[in-house]
């Protein structure tokens, strides 16, 4: 596996696609972001104190639309401080360590310099606690049966953390037994029906763990092609009949990273975000149906536009 961590792989990435932004448009989108901040120096969602999980897509896309100013960074760092790790879920945790690395290459001071001699330990001890018998990771310590979109977590964390993750061939199988006959993935056992986003967490897992081959990439080719929406972008399953930022960002990342390009149009892409989801005073909103902007899915309609940006050839 590469060095450095997926998440700063995938951030310089979708920097580098959203280079041609204007820089009017790069500025709106800014100041959304900013607005979404609490005086304690994380951001909040649509309502409520500030969250981790907010702050994290907050930074993530200060990151992509330039990165962050001393000032920011020690805002978000103070936040960050005052967050107990030994508390923190692992879908926290990955918001906390991404948010804490961002501020480290945005040149603020380290917000973890004061943590506990063992705190890599105590991260990797957290998150053997969730992992299941059937070698997935699930939710919680009272979690039965693993997901699949945890389980993308846990190897983030621990690529982050900079360490093996264990066993991974168990977590291999434990995708593996989550494909279904349509050619994606569900998030737990019982599903029958495949989803985009576990698809995508399933095919960027089994990615770094060098388990993808040529029969799952045309397998995920064919469940691909049935959530592809008219409106230009992806629905989140076979029953929804629209698309969303969330799913059209994470099956469009599949596409490219499985060298399926041929799956979709960029410029139907561009033309369903800018007409759809992009709120020309700044922020992008879920879905056509959704009222407000958040940071969660301003990230993901940014990264799209720069996963349109990376893609050079003409469709």
């Amino acid at each position: 596996m590469p060095d450095e961590p997926y998440l700063l792989r995938l951030g310089a990435r979708l920097t580098a696609g959203l280079a041609g932004m204007s820089d009017d448009r790069r500025r709106r989108h800014h100041e959304f972001v900013l607005s979404q901040q609490m005086p304690d120096g994380g951001f909040r969602g649509r309502e409520g104190d500030s969250d981790l999980y907010y702050t994290g897509f907050a930074v993530r896309s200060l990151m992509l639309l330039g990165g962050m100013t001393p000032a920011e960074c020690g805002q978000v760092s103070g936040y960050l401080r005052s967050c107990r790790q030994d508390r923190l879920s692992v879908i926290d945790l990955v918001s906390w360590l991404y948010s804490g690395l961002a501020v480290q290459l945005s040149g603020g001071d380290d917000p973890f310099h004061d943590a506990a001699p063992d705190w890599l330990d105590r991260i990797a001890e957290t998150l053997e606690s969730v992992r299941t018998s059937d070698g997935g990771y699930a939710k919680t310590t009272e979690g039965a049966a693993g997901s699949t979109y945890h389980s993308f977590l846990v190897a983030l964390i621990y690529e982050l953390i900079a360490r093996p993750l264990p066993q991974p061939n168990r977590l291999i199988q434990f995708l593996y037994d989550r494909q279904r006959d349509d050619g994606g993935f569900v998030e737990i056992a019982p599903m029958k029906r495949s989803g985009t986003n576990p698809t995508a967490a399933a095919v960027a897992v089994l990615t770094m763990l060098g388990a993808m081959d040529d029969e799952l990439k045309s397998d995920v080719r064919d469940f691909l092609k049935q959530v592809r929406s008219d409106e230009g972008g992806f629905q989140a399953n076979t029953r929804i009949p629209f698309a969303d930022g969330l799913s059209t960002f994470t099956a469009i990342l599949t596409c490219q990273d499985l060298g399926l390009d041929d799956l979709w149009k960029p410029r139907q892409v561009e033309g369903f975000l800018t007409e759809w989801l992009e709120f020309p005073t700044g922020g992008f909103r879920g879905a056509s149906w959704d009222e407000n902007a958040d940071v969660e899915y301003t990230f993901y309609g940014l990264g799209t536009l720069a996963l349109v940006g990376e893609l050079k050839i003409e469709n």
